[in-house]
């Protein structure tokens, strides 16, 4: 048996009819142009990989072997500068961050060391650096204090590194199977204020170790820790010379970098590369400093400041991270922000770099990269890593040529852990503090950011400073999942309530804008001299941006033009169909004025004239009554069936009105074979007795009005010239019209003549709804 017979008999077997009547082939046996409807089946083999999909998969999977073989002397250069520079900036902010995730400082060098060297394989994008950062450390820390107050028992490294397993396998997940599209849920306004928010309270944190501060709780709102920093400052300690020293250093030297590189711009270069490494100068100078201050101590406890102490040689900490149930439960609740911050670090700088740099990143890749790494960076004692704004930028400035970069950077931090940990011994931690801030701080959205949001959306301006607040106020997660549910709030609401505008028609020239300027009128020699006029369609009410001194024209008497703006889903349909009643009912009658014979007979919600007057009034009279409809579609990307549905009810609702006539539906704009499937399904789209079945020769003579356009091979020669009957699209004149490939002069239809109720712009659809109306009161006559 075949498919379709069978499928036929489980029609008929459910009382479904086995034949579309809607859609009869055989009307339309000829040759010309039909349009099918996709199947089922289309949609099923869509989600089956065939093996050319298999192939584009691995390639993608593994994006260095379309660069590889390509690599040169060239490259090469260019990569061993920018990850040298890099690796000078990531070892002492590394340790630094470490020490925010509450863990001994080599753990930041094992972090790095393990995204440097592995993200390249896998990489999209060629500055992004993936290591520790400022504010994945701090959520890290937080997490690890607050699990240790249930499980004191329960080790830092521990709690830490098994963040970093389990995020990274759903981050392996969610990139392998190709869901990289989810980032895109995240705006823009949610990214700055959790930046800006986490950048204020990290700052906050570390100003007590940058004074020497003791007694402050550093875990509490970040406006608590400002206000007792500030009750603190009679008690600092001799660490307030080395931060606020370090701290002033750092940005004098940027600033003066600065300012040469823009006075003397041929050694411009230079001075970036000096500006780049003034971290690495300025820990340098203060272990230089502070081993004088401290040379004959044994113990980090001695010193006269304190000191970073002992930082362990080598991989001490490598070995299978600890995972079981009491870890995972202790855990489980914090999984969510660890990945949400991992994913809105990494893309989003990944992309803005992309978009500097010409070239496009693979969200999807990119999640597998920080997936992997952080899947295999625990086992070498790695915490949660993801991509870093400033030392991405400093590898974008430093000329980097390919991701293969990290590689020399990874050489550096190797060197740091085996042959350096000696010297780290004497770095204050008071100036570790002031690489800190003087880092994020750079993460806070600027003013004129800010400004700009306010000129495009002061509604999203609104949820920044919220985020931004609920960061200080509360905590940096609560500022992250309040920003994302704002802003996915308003986005509902913008969809539910969006506008939909009834369109009138308007001919537009055009002409020179010299003619027109100072307010003079446009002649019309001015206007005969740049050719024939074509129509536009502008919204009745005037309000997307027309001159309110334009006429704009109904389209048509009981004919009306509406635009979908934002889509038509479950989710707005009723506000649309509601508008679309509403307008319509108050701007047409009912075809038969005097339908009910007794006021009983009336429904409730169409009561009719006040008594003593009648219904046939002649303001009432004076309106047209209901022909057709035409919605535009161009915004209409899918149609579910709670739309389609509505729909339905409308047309059904709108027959009821125009009885004894039917009022005619045509769409335009619509750009998927699914939304035309689910509008045939409803019942639209298709037209038997106009297209030639059994009553052809009924309704319009020569049939619908359909859009047709020159086929692939034919001559640009005019169309007159080389037909012998001149196609008359207006008048319904197609009879050279076919659907066959062949010699040029044949035009052919745009969309299937079965679906002559679909066109492709609205004046086309005007036309067809116009011929149409003019055919049916010909026939009346």
């Amino acid at each position: 048996m075949a498919p379709n017979q069978f499928g036929d008999r489980v029609k008929r077997f459910f009382g479904i009819d086995a034949e579309d009547k809607l859609d009869d082939r055989d009307h339309f046996d000829d040759g010309s142009f039909v349009e099918e409807e996709p199947s089922a089946k289309a949609i099923l083999e869509y989600f089956i990989p065939s093996l050319a999909g298999v192939q584009k998969y691995l390639r993608e999977l593994f994006p260095f072997w379309n660069w590889i073989f390509h690599y040169n002397l060239t490259w090469l250069l260019g990569d061993i500068i920018a990850g040298v520079t890099v690796g000078f900036v990531v070892v002492p902010q590394g340790m630094a961050y470490a020490l925010l995730a509450q863990l001994p400082p080599e753990f930041g060098l094992y972090t790095s060391f393990v995204g440097f060297i592995l993200y390249w394989a896998f990489a999209t994008s060629k500055d992004i650096t993936i290591g520790t950062v400022a504010v994945m450390s701090t959520i890290v820390g937080k997490i690890v204090l607050k699990v240790q107050e249930t499980h004191p028992d329960m080790a830092a490294e521990v709690i830490a590194r098994a963040l970093a397993l389990i995020s990274g396998a759903v981050l392996l997940f969610i990139g392998l199977i190709r869901f990289g599209f989810i980032v895109e849920f995240i705006p823009l306004t949610a990214i700055g204020a959790f930046m800006t928010g986490s950048a204020i309270s990290i700052a906050a944190g570390q100003v007590p170790n940058l004074m020497g501060i003791k007694g402050i709780n550093t875990r509490q709102e970040a406006y608590l820790v400002i206000i007792d920093t500030l009750k603190g400052l009679p008690d600092t300690k001799l660490d307030a010379a080395m931060g606020l020293s370090c701290l002033f250093g750092l940005y004098a030297v940027r600033i003066f970098c600065s300012y040469m590189g823009n006075r003397y711009p041929n050694k411009r270069k230079m001075w970036f590369f000096i500006s780049t490494l003034r971290m690495a100068f300025m820990t340098i100078l203060y272990i230089l400093v502070s081993f004088l201050a401290n040379r004959n101590i044994k113990k980090a406890s001695d010193a006269k400041f304190k000191i970073l102490g002992k930082v362990p040689s080598g991989f001490q900490h490598h070995g299978a991270p600890r995972i079981d149930a009491e870890v995972l439960e202790a855990i489980a609740g914090d999984i969510p922000i660890v990945i949400l911050v991992l994913i809105i670090e990494h893309i989003a700088i990944s992309k803005s770099f992309g978009r500097v740099n010409n070239y496009i990143i693979n969200p999807s890749q990119e999640l597998v990269a920080i997936g992997f790494t952080n899947l295999f960076g625990p086992f070498l004692g790695g915490y949660p890593a993801t991509g870093s704004f400033s030392r991405t930028a400093i590898k974008s400035k430093a000329g980097v040529r390919t991701p293969l970069a990290g590689i020399f950077t990874a050489v550096i931090v190797l060197l740091a852990l085996y042959a350096l940990t000696s010297v780290f011994f004497y770095i204050p931690s008071a100036s570790l503090s002031a690489i800190i801030i003087h880092a994020v701080l750079d993460l806070i959205t600027p003013p004129r950011e800010v400004y700009k949001f306010w000129k495009t959306s002061p509604l999203e301006v609104i949820i920044f400073f919220a985020g931004v607040f609920i960061s200080i106020f509360t905590t940096i997660e609560n500022g992250i999942y309040s920003t994302m549910g704002a802003s996915f709030a308003v986005l509902l609401f913008r969809i539910a309530k969006s506008p939909g505008r009834f369109l009138g028609k308007v001919h537009v020239h055009s002409v020179s804008r010299d003619s027109v300027r100072g307010g003079a009128s446009v002649g019309q020699d001015a206007v005969a001299s740049e050719g024939r006029s074509h129509p536009v369609f502008l919204p009745l009410d005037k309000s997307d941006l027309a001159n309110p001194e334009i006429e704009i024209r109904s389209p048509h008497r009981g004919v009306f033009v509406y635009r979908f703006n934002e889509g038509l889903n479950y989710v707005n349909c009723a506000r649309h169909l509601d508008q679309l009643t509403v307008y319509i009912f108050k701007h047409t009658r009912r075809t038969q004025l005097n339908k009910y014979e007794k006021l009983g007979d009336r429904p409730w919600n169409d009561p009719g004239p006040r008594r003593g007057q009648t219904e046939d009034s002649e303001e009432l009279a004076a309106r047209p009554i209901l022909r057709a409809v035409i919605l535009d579609f161009t915004g209409v990307a899918y149609l579910d069936v709670t739309a389609t549905q509505a729909l339905i009810d409308l047309r059904n609702q709108f027959n009821r009105y125009a009885d004894p006539e039917v009022v005619e539906w045509h769409f335009t704009g619509i750009s998927s074979r699914w939304t035309k499937r689910a509008l045939v399904a409803g019942g639209f789209g298709p037209d038997q007795k106009r297209v030639g079945g059994e009553d052809g020769e009924k309704g319009v003579p020569g049939g619908p009005l359909i859009a047709v356009g020159r086929a692939i091979g034919g001559s640009d020669a005019p169309i007159a010239a080389r037909d012998e009957k001149r196609v008359d699209i207006e008048a319904g004149e197609i009879s050279p019209v076919s659907s066959a490939r062949g010699s040029g002069g044949r035009l052919v239809p745009l969309y299937g003549i079965n679906r002559p109720f679909f066109h492709v712009d609205l004046e086309t659809a005007l036309k067809a709804a116009i011929k149409n109306l003019e055919g049916d009161s010909s026939e009346s006559n």
